[in-house]
């Protein structure tokens, strides 16, 4: 009487050769061990019926469409690209490497950008009133500085009579200087040089001060810890005495663009503190982490995914050093300290007050008044761009005022059918 299975036990006898478990060959290595429409499972009670899958599920890999040869897989469990199935498409692919079903050509890639980058800001802009106000009023000086001395002739004495009061006459709308002066030839030949000062001033705290703040913040540790001394060493020298020792010893003989770098020569310290305090928060978010895990270059991640999130605090900072350097230098104009010129808003206000005593004499104060007016509304029209400018930074007010693309043939038909809208305009995430 032969044992039964039981009494012999699982192991085999000497000299018998062991049945093939093809659960184990396919652990050992084996793809073909198991046929996958084998063990898909029916719908009788063997259990629920499922399809077959291409590639390995778990790996993120799609059902297998009907008509997909089973030889679509190759022999290490990946997916063949030469086979394709009845449908005409390619073998089965990730999850992750899905395409959309309808791409943009380069035509419409063009209309796309131009879409996000200029009319949607210019759509924001024209729906806020502070924004076109801020706009015109820069417009307008950019026009006078740039246009008007090639128009107005150059200020010259007895141009007029002396002291006509503003408004009086079409020839000279904002009257006259106790020497015959026109006024608006003394304003229009000034602003060329305000606005270099107010460029180069403005431009040099924020650069800088954008630069050290969010490379301090970014890096950390020792990097941190160098620039931050040396800014805190900038922020405890007073400026306006800095200023004016430097423009004494340095001899800059008027020249506009020097004249905005001294004003503003430690401005950009206080700026490095504020922006350094903010990329302390933005380094630690998902999407940097995200941009430094894939190994993208410092440079690169501060460039595209830090300074961005700045730019509303970075444009309000620049229109406050703008201010700042249209205040210091008028103020610095009218006490004489830096080096004189006839045509600057603040020599005009020094004039007017000690020449024709404007403060006093209701006869000349349209020589102090008309400068002030001058200095006020270019510093108001920057405050309320630069509010403009928040709302022109920010990705989900973009979004909205940003229009769909679609093709040419679904502009002259339906666009709710199959060729309907292409791509959204993505202002943010």
């Amino acid at each position: 009487m032969s044992p039964t299975d039981d009494e012999r036990g699982d192991d085999p006898q000497p000299g018998e050769e062991a049945d093939s478990d093809p659960a184990f060959d396919a652990i050992a290595g084996n793809d073909d061990a198991i046929d996958p429409a084998a063990v898909t499972g029916t719908d009788d009670d063997a259990g629920p019926s499922r399809p077959a899958i291409s590639g390995h599920a778990w790996k993120g890999r799609l059902p297998a469409a009907d008509g997909e040869r089973d030889d679509d897989l190759r022999a290490d469990g990946g997916e063949r690209t030469d086979d394709l199935r009845s449908d005409g498409a390619g073998g089965s692919v990730s999850e992750f490497e899905q395409m959309a079903d309808v791409t943009l050509s380069e035509s419409e890639r063009r209309r796309q950008w131009f879409e996000e980058k200029v009319l949607a800001p210019a759509r924001i802009v024209w729906d806020d009133w502070r924004a076109r106000f801020g706009v015109a009023v820069v417009t307008l000086y950019l026009f006078m500085g740039l246009v008007g001395p090639h128009v107005v002739a150059e200020p010259s004495p007895n141009q007029g009579r002396r002291l006509i009061g503003a408004f009086r006459t079409l020839e000279h709308p904002f009257g006259t200087t106790a020497s015959g002066v026109d006024i608006l030839s003394q304003l229009v030949y000034a602003t060329p040089a305000m606005l270099l000062m107010i460029t180069a001033g403005a431009v040099f705290t924020v650069v800088l001060g954008t630069a050290v703040g969010t490379l301090a913040g970014y890096k950390g540790g020792r990097v941190d810890s160098v620039l931050m001394t040396i800014t805190d060493v900038m922020m405890t020298i007073p400026g306006l005495p800095l200023t004016i020792v430097l423009a004494a010893v340095l001899q800059i003989e008027g020249h506009p663009v020097v004249i905005g770098v001294l004003i503003t020569v430690n401005a950009w310290a206080g700026l490095a503190r504020a922006i350094r305090s903010q990329v302390l928060t933005l380094r630690d978010a998902e999407y940097v982490e995200a941009s430094r895990i894939m190994g993208i270059p410092t440079p690169r991640i501060i460039g595209s995914d830090i300074v961005p999130n700045l730019m509303p605090y970075i444009s309000m900072n620049f229109v406050r050093q703008a201010r700042a350097v249209i205040f210091g230098a008028v103020g610095l104009y009218f006490l004489g300290v830096l080096p004189y010129n006839s045509n600057n808003w603040g020599v005009m206000m020094n004039a007017a007050v000690n020449r024709a005593g404007a403060t006093s004499s209701a006869a000349a104060f349209h020589w102090l008044l008309v400068p002030m007016v001058t200095i006020i509304v270019l510093a108001l029209g920057l405050t309320l761009l630069a509010q403009g400018a928040d709302r022109v930074f920010n990705p989900r007010v973009r979004a909205r005022h940003a229009k769909t693309v679609e093709d040419d043939g679904d502009e002259e038909g339906d666009a709710g059918g199959p060729g309907g809208a292409t791509s959204a305009a993505t202002g943010g995430i």
